[in-house]
């Protein structure tokens, strides 16, 4: 993999028209753009068929969750779109997570499917508020082995649970990691962060980041910089 493989830009637009500006700007500094409800709401399959026309991979970040035959039946219905990566919530189980694998694999092109652990905006707190006591770690250890053991090849976390995954039963699993942040930038709504060079080093292989550079003054600047860490950390 190359830096490029492993930077993902998160279009959190409303509409389809500032998010291709915003792939626009970013044309020829990076490969993978997330699509997710916002914007997948919005505007439906089209834009991320628009996106595989201009030769971008990607993310499709909906984290399915209900009951297996309905999850089974969205990864069919948006597996024919080209993304190459899809999420679904962990937390709907092992017998909603087999029936998604099972979809996909009756699929032609399938996505690689992610199973989203615990959101990066969870913290102790939070957790505790819907029932779960202990750190988060341990809850996206857990989820992360199950998931990894119904057939998903690929997990999503935040920074602080790549160690624990790495020595763990999911220690292979594909992980796609957001809450990145540039030192010194704000956590904004996220709990659980580290820089990108950071989660490079513990193990991460994909990272997804928004605002700090769709909000930049110079969005291919602050991209380019990403690429640059993400680089320095695979050499050390």
């Amino acid at each position: 993999m190359t830096p490029q493989d492993q930077l993902i830009v998160a279009l959190d637009f409303p509409s389809r028209l500032p998010a291709l500006d915003m792939v626009e700007r970013l044309d020829g500094t990076v490969k993978w753009f997330k699509v997710g409800l916002e914007l997948y709401l919005a505007e439906g399959r089209g834009v991320v068929e628009e996106l595989r026309s201009r030769g971008f991979e990607v993310f499709l970040d909906l984290k399915l969750h209900d009951i297996p035959n309905t999850v089974a039946g969205a990864v069919r219905s948006v597996g024919a779109s080209g993304a190459g990566l899809l999420t679904l919530h962990a937390a709907g189980g092992p017998a909603m997570l087999s029936a998604a694998v099972e979809a996909a694999a009756s699929l032609s092109h399938a996505p690689k499917l992610l199973a989203v652990t615990v959101l990066t905006s969870m913290d102790e707190r939070q957790l505790q508020a819907i029932g779960i006591e202990g750190e988060a770690s341990r809850q996206v250890t857990r989820l992360g082995e199950m998931a990894v053991a119904a057939g998903v090849n690929g997990l999503v976390c935040s920074p602080e649970e790549v160690i624990p995954l790495r020595s763990s039963a999911a220690q292979d699993a594909h992980l796609v990691v957001p809450g990145i942040r540039p030192a010194g930038y704000g956590s904004d709504d996220q709990s659980r962060i580290a820089t990108a060079g950071d989660a490079i080093r513990y193990g991460a292989d994909m990272l997804v980041v928004g605002r700090p550079i769709t909000r930049a003054a110079d969005p291919a600047a602050a991209a380019q910089g990403l690429l640059d860490e993400i680089a320095q950390a695979r050499q050390a």
